[in-house]
């Protein structure tokens, strides 16, 4: 190993410490006659250059590690992989980090890194990988971040940035992960390249239609719960044939499900086998449409939808395809039962407050649900005469 790379380890290891029922750094002997083969989480290039450092061992019965990342680590030049496992580290995210241009994964992930995210991190144009998720990271999201060459992976999901979300993102993003964090502003299609499978903007303060989510047609996995987007949802959200999660819970979403021909040979379900849909806590109104039967998990409750069950539905849930059913604290006055079939013992189906007794046997509400089986007639009457009005 060359001297430089031997001095840098000898810093890092200086400004961390194994946490108590950690060993990680035991194997680290600055005396080894060839640390590349002998200290833990070294790898090193056929010239002994240090080409992956992983700090730390990531099994669940190791607790980590404490203390602080050294700025030592910008004299690792031939790093290409940065891997800190889940501890106890504080401190700031070096900004010398920027200078190890040979990066193409940073994964510091579940410690405690306060500050900013080095704007520096822009610069490293072999990067493809950002995992900064679960620390206490403040400050917005460099501009530059989104818009790295080779960026396809950034996970910031549970910290505490704020600012707008990126109004420009030219990455060719595969994964994006902002959860649970400050982030406002709306989603713009600009802000969203097409090449997203998966994206999670739950648990921020965003805002604003959903229309730029329009033109993702490669997407598998979509969380935009717990914001305040309005208005409709896209209906290439209802039609996609890879999305299979979708979760749009607890926003100000209005508007209705987008009909079907469901007796053309050309309608089939986008959403089959392991699917989930929670559109519940929202303001989406007019009769539920056949376009969501066959998702196995599906949540519609508490809206303002009208009307039947469609027949779809009910078959759906009582030939086992769908799990489970929630359309609770909506205004739906019949579910047409099929005669002779039973409930199947794995089915979850919940239709109390609604304007209609639910029929015997066919309850298995959450508790948040509450014990009122039905809507107060006076709401029901009222609702249909706002609808008959509209």
């Amino acid at each position: 190993m060359s001297d430089v790379d031997l001095s840098a380890l000898s810093a890092i290891k200086d400004s961390l410490t194994d946490i108590p029922g950690s060993r990680f750094f035991s194997s680290w002997d600055f005396a080894a006659p060839d640390p590349c083969s002998t200290f833990a989480g070294v790898t090193c290039s056929f010239n002994n250059r240090v080409v992956i450092l992983s700090l730390g061992t990531g099994f669940s019965d190791s607790p980590g590690l404490a203390g602080s990342l050294s700025p030592a680590l910008y004299n690792l030049t031939e790093l290409t992989q940065l891997i800190l496992f889940p501890g106890l580290v504080t401190g700031p995210i070096p900004p010398q980090l920027g200078s190890l241009t040979k990066l193409r994964v940073i994964s510091l992930t579940n410690n405690r890194l306060t500050g900013p995210i080095p704007t520096s991190i822009s610069a490293l144009p072999y990067l493809h990988t950002l995992d900064l998720s679960s620390n206490r990271l403040t400050g917005t999201i460099p501009p530059g971040l989104t818009r790295l060459p080779s960026l396809k992976v950034l996970i910031l999901s549970s910290n505490e940035l704020s600012g707008e979300f990126p109004k420009r993102v030219s990455a060719e993003l595969f994964h994006l992960d902002l959860k649970k964090n400050n982030i406002s502003g709306p989603l713009l299609a600009s802000s969203v390249p097409s090449t997203l499978r998966y994206l999670s903007v739950s648990e921020n303060s965003m805002w604003g239609p959903l229309n730029g989510l329009e033109s993702l047609s490669e997407l598998v996995y979509l969380d935009v719960s717990m914001n305040q987007f309005s208005g409709p949802i896209p209906a290439s959200l209802f039609f996609n044939p890879t999305l299979s999660s979708l979760f749009l819970q607890r926003n100000n979403l209005s508007g209705g499900l987008p009909a079907v021909n469901s007796e053309g040979p050309t309608f089939q379900p986008s959403y089959g086998e392991g699917s989930i849909v929670d559109l519940s806590h929202n303001f989406l109104t007019g009769e539920i449409t056949p376009v969501l039967a066959g998702v196995e998990t599906l949540f519609l409750n508490n809206n303002h939808l009208i009307g039947t069950v469609p027949g779809e539905y009910v078959k759906s849930v009582y030939s086992g395809t769908t799990r489970t059913l929630y359309l609770q604290h909506n205004f739906l006055s019949g579910f047409p039962l099929p005669r002779g079939l039973a409930l199947p013992d794995t089915a979850s189906l919940c239709l109390s407050y609604n304007c209609m007794v639910p029929p015997v046997g066919l309850s298995a509400c959450p508790a948040s649900a509450g014990s009122q089986l039905s809507r107060p007639e006076s709401q029901c009457s009222v609702f249909s005469h706002h609808r008959s009005m509209d």
